[in-house]
């Protein structure tokens, strides 16, 4: 069979979207040819059966002028037609990963040719544009239960995909010593990420004269540098600079050895997607303190807040800091099982090709 994949970006080197890189590589082994078509291409080393075709965003300069930003986005849209039809011999079926707007672009042309549509989308909102490309797709997948895609009777829950060959846990036994009390977020810098209660919550621990290290990893986008500004302002005036550290974004595949290096992890994200930091950082032997309560049922309760507010979650930290050590590594170990058995690379890869087959034996 052969697959055509659309996304936003090839980039190995990405820290969000780098992880794409390694699906691709894991699908490469099932598919007799694959063709990617993404906005942005950056470093990648795919085997021989795969191809990618960029929409050119990387050959842009940054500019504010209207005129050369039209042409760039007319530019992107005559490069798409001319892949997915110069490439319609070269996949049976395509697959689109987040970006709904190319099925809006490609669905009347791919129903016309005969293609299978499948869109992977995991976002708490959706839009009319949302319903269109979703009537276009023969299946579409999400991984939460919460995110908008989740309602529709065509739609497939899935697991997350952690590669666990490559996150786990580097050592044997009881945590490293050398872990206890730091405490990790890694993600992206935006107001959605809710940093600003971490910082808070550690304001706390500090003033009741709490034992930890805290380290932020992760840049903002464009449009969010200000609340990256306002965070490090934050963190100076509240006194954390010296228990609080900010580090640059680092590749996907670098972050197992970070993830080893912490005691806890922070996310909180609130619901309506399935961050898949949680479950690397897990699968690595940190405890996740979450804001996502779809994860209710999935994961201990006493991971899960009730409630974004600082004091609570410096209470729940608090809480894992001093917890026993035989229970923090049973709970470890719990977690590290539960990613392994449930939203492995491999379990999804293999649940993708039911899928695809499924649709190919109608």
């Amino acid at each position: 069979m052969k697959l055509l994949i659309l996304t936003q970006k090839i980039d190995k080197e990405d820290p969000i979207l780098g992880f794409f890189h390694n699906w691709i590589l894991e699908l490469s082994k099932k598919f007799e040819k694959i063709s990617v078509i993404c906005l942005e291409k950056g470093e990648f080393n795919l085997p021989d059966n795969v191809k990618v075709f960029s929409l050119g965003k990387e050959k842009n300069i940054l500019s504010f002028s209207i005129l050369k930003y039209l042409l760039s986005r007319a530019r992107y849209i005559t490069n798409f037609y001319i892949y997915i039809l110069g490439l319609h011999a070269d996949y049976d079926a395509v697959f689109v990963h987040m970006n709904q707007e190319y099925i809006i672009l490609g669905g009347f042309i791919w129903k016309v040719i005969g293609k299978k549509i499948y869109l992977w989308r995991n976002h708490p909102k959706g839009s009319l544009l949302t319903y269109i490309a979703v009537w276009f797709s023969n299946k579409v997948f999400c991984t939460s239960k919460s995110s908008f895609t989740s309602k529709f009777k065509k739609t497939v829950l899935m697991p997350v995909g952690i590669n666990t060959d490559f996150f786990r846990q580097v050592f044997n036994g009881q945590q490293s010593i050398v872990n206890k009390n730091k405490i990790l977020f890694l993600g992206r810098i935006a107001p959605i990420k809710n940093v600003h209660i971490f910082i808070k919550a550690l304001a706390i621990l500090n003033e009741k004269n709490i034992n930890f290290e805290a380290s932020i990893y992760g840049d903002s986008p464009v449009k969010d540098n200000k609340y990256y500004q306002l965070l490090k302002i934050m963190t100076d005036k509240l006194n954390l600079n010296e228990k609080v550290k900010f580090y640059k974004a680092v590749p996907n595949y670098k972050t197992p050895e970070i993830y080893n290096s912490y005691e806890i992890f922070i996310n909180l994200t609130p619901a309506g997607s399935f961050d898949k930091t949680i479950l690397e950082a897990s699968a690595c032997g940190a405890i996740p303190i979450v804001a996502n309560k779809s994860l209710k049922g999935e994961i201990d309760d006493n991971l899960i807040l009730n409630s974004l507010e600082p004091n609570h979650l410096a209470e729940k930290i608090e809480f894992w800091i001093k917890e026993r050590e035989n229970k923090k590594i049973e709970i470890s170990k719990k977690l590290q099982k539960y990613v392994l058995e449930n939203h492995s690379l491999n379990i999804l890869i293999d649940k993708l090709l039911i899928c695809l087959n499924e649709n190919k034996k109608r």
